[in-house]
């Protein structure tokens, strides 16, 4: 693993997106939040919220204590944007309590992927792929905004 990328340059990467999403969620009014969704076959933006904060939750548990379960029912009653961004900071917070225990070697550790499909894959590339996954999503969250008339947060402020 390079001097350039460390398990507390990835942590401080992966904080930095989250504060930007933490502001995307705030910019929605509550109900549109939980319900707005431009097209049928799209979600709201609060579900994306959940499915990421699911996806985060089970890598880094797995990482750190080989704990692997994914549950995605976890935040179906979540139902409010004070919830929602509650549930955020305790997630961000079980990933920084875990998070000394994520070596450079636990990243480079290849393992198979027992909720995906994805087979065997490097501990780094689950992080990276939630990581990008949280973006992905933000990204819709942006373009709900817009629809919306509301304009979002500046994306270069973290």
């Amino acid at each position: 693993m390079s001097d350039l990328l460390t398990p507390a340059s990835l942590l401080e990467m992966m904080e930095g997106n989250r504060r930007l999403t933490l502001r995307v969620a705030e910019a929605f009014p509550e109900e549109k939040l939980f319900s707005f969704k431009p097209a049928e076959a799209l979600r709201p933006f609060a579900d994306m919220v959940k499915e990421f904060l699911d996806i985060e939750e089970a890598y880094v548990r797995g990482i750190a204590t080989g704990e692997w379960v994914f549950d995605e029912e976890k935040r179906a009653g979540i139902n409010t944007k004070q919830a929602l961004l509650a549930e955020c900071e305790a997630v961000r917070q079980r990933t920084r309590e875990l998070w000394p225990k994520i070596t450079a070697e636990r990243l480079q550790a290849a393992e198979d992927d027992g909720f995906f499909g994805q087979g065997v894959q490097t501990n780094l590339s689950r992080l990276i792929y939630a990581l990008e996954n949280e973006i992905h999503h933000r990204g819709q969250g942006y373009i709900y905004l817009r629809i919306l008339g509301i304009e979002p947060p500046p994306f270069y402020v973290r």
